[in-house]
């Protein structure tokens, strides 16, 4: 005979994300991006080994002032397709050392993205971890996202490595999707719950 199981009741999303900045953690303030940042924010979009994997190609300072300013003012999310873009900064002098992403995918099924661009001058001290951890945080507690995740070039290695030291399971490995900067494309796709991100 067949059981019938009542199925669990899924509540959704009707919040905004608006934190009050700085968000602190140990090491690091996220804060909107500002004006001044220009030349921190540069010293690492003009890197080769930062846009390899990036949608974007190396910045020069105009194009570096263009985008500094797309993301200026992407400090909170009211409603599913916009993205929350944060500058990360050190609490000891405020050196800008990166930036971390959280966009929301949907409302209806509380799903959303996280992304980081680091400047790899600082670079294996924990600084992204830290961050991402934050944003997931934000994510779940004050957004009520149900689900998270991240995407990387298969290639790039330590951005899969810091995804999974947060939790994050692999759930696909795509093959040759699409052609990214004149080759075909190998993606990894991770992904968290909020109860996972919760026991751990």
């Amino acid at each position: 005979m067949t059981r019938w199981i009542r199925p669990r009741t899924v509540r959704s999303v009707r919040r905004v994300l608006s934190p009050d900045y700085p968000v602190e953690t140990e090491r690091l303030l996220l804060r909107p991006f500002h004006r001044d940042d220009l030349g921190d924010f540069h010293a690492y979009h003009s890197r080769a080994d930062v846009v390899r994997y990036l949608f974007q190609e190396v910045h020069g300072l105009e194009q570096a002032r263009v985008a500094l300013e797309r993301n200026i003012g992407r400090a909170a999310l009211t409603e599913e397709g916009q993205r929350l873009i944060l500058a990360v900064a050190t609490r000891q002098d405020g050196q800008l050392v990166g930036e971390i992403h959280l966009e929301w995918l949907s409302r209806k099924h509380r799903q959303g993205e996280i992304g980081f661009i680091f400047n790899p001058e600082y670079q294996g001290r924990g600084f992204a971890s830290e961050a991402a951890w934050a944003v997931l945080g934000l994510g779940f507690e004050d957004l009520g996202l149900h689900r998270i995740v991240g995407h990387c070039d298969a290639r790039n290695h330590p951005s899969a490595r810091l995804m999974e030291r947060l939790g994050m399971r692999r759930e696909a490995h795509l093959v040759h999707h699409r052609i990214f900067k004149g080759e075909w494309d190998e993606e990894f796709v991770y992904a968290i719950l909020e109860r996972e991100w919760r026991e751990r």
